[in-house]
């Protein structure tokens, strides 16, 4: 078994990772583990892992880092494995795996897995695969501006910090888009494989990342004030019921205003104008 790792998860939460590896080890499973040291890292260990035969490659860190292995493994024949790391963990959520040691290593000894249909963004700097959504708008500027160092230390809370700075300075400009070729309008737009948005709070009740397609939010409202309403009825699970938030399904997704930052599963991903579809094929997951 094959671990990509990001040592950028923090002192803290690496004692997950190696707790994880004792007990794989007690149990009779080999396990290599490969150190992530820039930006694409991850991607590049996993292809070399999927194209040299492993049957598992397991992503251990945040989002960013499973989307990176994703990236790596697909078009193989390859499951993906994760330890939760990251600070959200949105798709670790979603897919309700377990954050305890031992609980996590029987899962990627037992092997049982679950298909997922990521998708590709295509913008004009090359394309992306990503396992859970693409934001453009408000919440992708406070992703880009994000100081890293805050978000080490203080989680899920520098996000807050980092919005409350973004509301004050952020142009709020409206969003051009088309839903299957529709042309609508929203000041910001999350596309979503699943259910959950910044770790554990509800945004699409019925997504799915089992499913082709996508949940597309469309925040109607925009300004300071309104970023900062849909951010209170975040952690209360309110946001689908938000006044000024629509959610509707397409299969592709195309952001045609130019010059909007976006973000790929927590990471900053450029700008628009980008396109979004399924991936070729899906990818399996372990789950346990």
């Amino acid at each position: 078994m094959i671990i990509v790792f990001n040592p950028a998860a923090g002192r803290r939460r690496t004692r997950l990772l190696w707790r994880v590896v004792d007990v794989l080890a007690e149990n009779g499973v080999r396990v290599a583990i490969e150190r992530t040291d820039a930006p694409g890292h991850a991607e590049r260990l996993a292809r070399k892992a999927a194209d040299g035969g492993a049957t598992v490659v397991v992503a251990a860190g945040g989002d960013g880092t499973i989307a990176e292995v994703a990236n790596g493994l697909a078009g193989s024949a390859t499951r993906l494995g994760i330890i939760p790391l990251g600070t959200a963990n949105v798709l670790a959520r979603e897919l309700e795996l377990s954050f305890a040691p031992r609980a996590v290593a029987a899962a990627l000894a037992f092997g049982r897995t679950r298909r997922i249909f990521p998708g590709i963004a295509r913008t004009a700097a090359g394309e992306r695969l990503f396992v859970q959504m693409v934001g453009a708008g408000f919440d992708a500027a406070v992703v880009r501006h994000l100081p890293i160092p805050l978000k080490r230390v203080i989680g899920r809370g520098a996000y807050v910090l980092q919005s409350l700075r973004e509301a004050s300075r952020y142009a709020f400009t409206p969003i051009g888009l088309r839903l299957d070729g529709a042309p609508t309008e929203a000041g910001s737009v999350i596309v979503t494989k699943g259910r959950l948005y910044a770790g554990p709070f509800l945004l699409a009740p019925d997504a799915s990342p089992a499913r082709p397609g996508f949940t597309v939010a469309l925040f109607d409202r925009s300004g300071p004030f309104a970023a900062l309403a849909y951010g209170a009825a975040l952690p209360l699970d309110l946001l689908p019921a938000m006044p000024g938030l629509r959610l509707a399904r397409a299969s592709e997704v195309e952001i045609v205003a130019p010059g909007v930052p976006t973000q790929a599963d927590g990471d900053p991903a450029g700008e628009t104008p980008v396109r979004l579809t399924d991936a070729p094929a899906p990818i399996d997951v372990v789950v346990g």
